[in-house]
């Protein structure tokens, strides 16, 4: 039987973020797609995943969703069979980066969610360039309305009180795989490339004309590398 598949959304998206990976790998295994949620820290995101998951899983995070994977993997590894991380990183927050949230979280809180989440995830800048830039802007700007400012506040700090992920990255004995967006301005190819660097059995996709958000600008060569990485053997343990 084909080990479940377990997706973690970027920050303020839903499960629409995976929505092409869903209806090609829905088919042929048990598929979960679990909202990061309202929980303030990584291991209570964690832990909440956790809870509603399969005894043991692959696991593919984009963004936020990607920091809570390896929360997860720093966690319980044995649970993990392999883990992909989308667009991601394993640094914590600096100084610097958390007090630059404040004023996004004063704007979602003033009903200026829009605005905030445009200037988070660098939209449209992140995205790559083309006739189908705003459409997925669009789209990502509708499932931050439909999650709402609190989501937006609670994520923030959470994202402002992550812990640094380099040793679970770098002590991880799954097999990896890193995907980046060409046109990824908000975690650009050369952070994943470090990324990668880290983690023993890793592989890097770089996904032409893509940005952020490689899910839905290039939807058929983002699901047929994450179907090469499924396709590999499990490590045993």
């Amino acid at each position: 039987m084909k080990e479940p598949l377990v997706f973690l959304p970027d920050m303020m998206c839903d499960a629409r973020l995976y929505w092409p990976q869903l209806m090609s790998f829905g088919r042929t295994r048990s598929v979960t797609i679990a909202p990061v949620g309202n929980a303030s820290s990584m291991g209570a995101i964690a832990a909440a995943v956790m809870d509603g998951a399969p005894r043991r899983f692959a696991l593919v995070g984009q963004g936020m969703g990607g920091m809570v994977a390896m929360e997860i993997l720093r966690r319980a590894p044995e649970r993990v069979t392999r883990i992909s991380l989308i667009g991601t990183s394993p640094l914590p927050e600096t100084p610097q980066m958390a007090a630059e949230r404040e004023p996004r979280i004063i704007a979602a809180q003033t009903g200026k969610l829009a605005e905030a989440v445009k200037t988070e995830l660098k939209l449209p800048s992140a995205l790559a360039p083309g006739p189908g830039r705003m459409e997925v802007q669009s789209l990502v700007l509708d499932m931050a309305d439909t999650l709402g400012p609190e989501a937006f506040i609670s994520q923030s700090r959470a994202l402002q009180r992550r812990p640094d992920q380099q040793k679970t990255m770098r002590t991880t004995k799954v097999p990896a795989l890193v995907i980046c967006g060409e046109h990824d301005t908000l975690f650009p190819v050369k952070r994943q490339e470090f990324m990668a660097e880290l983690i023993p059995v890793a592989r890097l996709e770089i996904v032409p004309d893509a940005g952020h958000f490689p899910t839905l600008e290039q939807p058929e060569v983002t699901t047929e590398i994450l179907t090469d990485w499924l396709a590999a053997p499990m490590v045993l343990r």
